[in-house]
């Protein structure tokens, strides 16, 4: 039998990129990105050009499809590779990303009629605009006593699916009326490959992100009643579709799919995943014990479990949400690349991007190099990693961020330093949650761009959790897990596997390099972590709420 293959597709926020796997080891054959045509829509809509309020976020579907057309051949010829040996395809999808679809299965913002409404376009994960329907929400299921709470940490989030498609209906109810279900994005993009009669929700998204449990399903008609009486029947009507298990087959590649995207009618497709949640089989994490950092423009961590346990801000506890036979646990910081990035663009003085051009280097590498020069502690600065609200524990996204200890001394890179060093305290705070809570907390796992690029980064976050960090070896894990996922999909029968655990012991690889904490950095990290300890809870926790006072303020100037 001659070698078999499967493709990943992975949709980031900014583009998508598809990788084509060997079943036989996991090595990454081809793999080719498309930036996204519109990128994340956050100030007006495309052609009309209607602005859009503070904390939308907003994304055109047709980009989704772009990258099947354009990425997906792109591999299959660059590989030289027989489509008739590649015999599965997965998706992972950045998530809670939704939009409202017609009974022809076309998001409403095709139509020519809507499209100059904002609430018909998809609405990317980090749209924070339903922040008061979400503090609803937690009100209501809190004063119930709603037993899926504790499942999610005590509160639900605006990134999710219900606070959103309130918002639509409170907003703009005539969008809310003529849709016929509001679908995760992975869901949608898998139905335009296998047909529209092929619409099936996956178990993960639907668990961490639409309130969704395994043998309890959706929360009840009452509470749903409770929010408000026309969502009473929402879950049965525009949520409605089976909701199925990671790896299970969604169905076949259509005809016309399969001659845009340059593979065989009848490829087996996989229901969608989680974009985080498919790095940790693509690293090879298959039991508990071991949390993993999918690291990006924000972190998702992931952790598996043996029982269902309470903890403070975790976005979720899902039966067999990551791996089967475990608890899936989620939790995640919304912004630590993108505070980087915004440095960079925003705050670094001219002679230093001067400097790197000099040197022949970007500003990141730059800043990088000029920070590893600074023990820790040395810089006097100590900041809050909040600068897109609080994911994890806190599920506050009107939270701001914050750097303390300016002098008229402080340098670019000293400040640079600071802001990994606060994504660093973000995820121990979120490390210590898990792990005093039960669920055991013994090795980190990193993959995603920025372990490949910053190893002044891993060091710190070494040296802050004071645990050894594992690296993915794959650049696009979580492709990399897709592609899996999309074996399993297919099946032994047909030259992939019949369940995630033998795809992961095949296919997965890490490096032999790791990072260890240093025992110096340890000590002096774990002052400046009670500092920063202090500071979270003082405007976290409702001791100090200025931040939102200041947000206050600002909506109303520029109204």
């Amino acid at each position: 039998m001659s070698k078999r293959y499967a493709i990943g597709v992975d949709y980031g926020t900014e583009s998508g990129r598809a990788v084509l796997v060997d079943l036989s080891d996991g090595t990454e054959v081809a793999d080719h990105v498309t930036p996204y045509p519109h990128n994340v829509i956050d100030e007006k809509l495309p052609v009309s050009g209607i602005k859009l309020a503070y904390d939308w976020a907003l994304q055109h579907p047709q980009d989704y499809i772009d990258v099947l057309t354009q990425s997906v051949p792109a591999v299959v010829q660059a590989s030289g590779v027989n489509p008739a040996d590649i015999i599965g395809l997965g998706i992972d999808f950045t998530a809670c990303t939704i939009l409202p679809i017609d009974k022809e299965g076309q998001p409403l913002c095709f139509n020519p009629q809507l499209t100059n409404n904002p609430h018909s376009w998809v609405k990317l994960w980090k749209h924070h605009a339903a922040q008061d329907e979400a503090n609803l929400i937690n009100e209501i299921a809190e004063s119930r006593g709603e037993s899926f709470l504790p499942r999610y940490g005590g509160k639900i989030s605006s990134e999710w699916m219900i606070a959103k498609v309130w918002q639509i209906l409170n907003e703009a109810p005539d969008i809310y009326d003529q849709t016929d279900r509001f679908l995760e994005a992975a869901d949608w993009v898998v139905s335009q490959m296998t047909g529209q009669s092929e619409i099936v929700r996956n178990s993960c998204t639907a668990g961490y992100k639409s309130i969704w449990h395994k043998k309890d399903g959706y929360p009840s008609k009452a509470f749903f009643q409770a929010l408000d009486p026309r969502l009473e029947n929402l879950t049965e009507t525009k949520l409605r579709g089976d909701v199925v298990p990671l790896g299970t087959k969604a169905g076949e590649l259509t005809e016309t799919m399969a001659k845009r995207m340059g593979l065989k009618a009848g490829t087996a497709i996989a229901v969608g995943n989680v974009d985080a949640h498919a790095a940790v089989p693509g690293v090879g994490v298959v039991t508990p014990g071991k949390l993993v950092m999918a690291m990006g423009t924000s972190i998702c961590h992931m952790l598996l479990g043996t029982e269902e346990k309470e903890v403070e801000g975790m976005c979720g506890v899902v039966e067999d949400g990551i791996i089967p036979g475990y608890m899936g646990y989620e939790a995640g910081q919304s912004a630590v690349g993108d505070i980087f990035a915004w440095y960079v663009e925003q705050g670094v003085p001219a002679y230093v991007q001067a400097a790197a051009e000099q040197e022949g280097t970007n500003v990141h590498e730059w800043l990088e190099r000029h920070a590893s020069a600074y023990k820790p502690g040395e810089t006097g600065l100590l900041a809050l990693d909040w600068w897109n609200g609080n994911r994890s524990v806190l599920v506050d996204t009107e939270l701001n961020g914050l750097i303390l200890g300016y002098s008229l001394l402080t340098k670019p890179d000293e400040i640079y330093r600071t802001l990994l060093e606060a994504t660093a305290f973000g995820t121990r705070k979120i490390v210590d949650a898990f792990h005093n809570n039960g669920v055991e907390v013994q090795e980190l796992y990193a993959c995603g761009g920025l372990p490949q690029k910053n190893q002044l980064l891993m060091q710190i976050y070494a040296d802050v959790t004071n645990r050894e960090i594992k690296i993915a070896d794959s650049k696009q894990t979580p492709a990399l897990g897709a592609a899996m996922f999309g074996a399993v999909a297919a099946g032994a029968v047909n030259g992939g596997y019949d369940n995630i655990v033998d795809a992961a012991h095949k296919m997965a690889r890490v490096r032999k390099e790791t990072f260890k904490p240093i025992a110096e950095n340890v000590a002096v990290y774990e002052q400046l972590y009670q500092e920063y300890s202090k500071l979270h809870d003082y405007f976290g926790r409702g001791e100090n709420d200025v931040m939102k006072k200041l947000r206050s303020i600002r909506e109303e100037a520029r109204q």
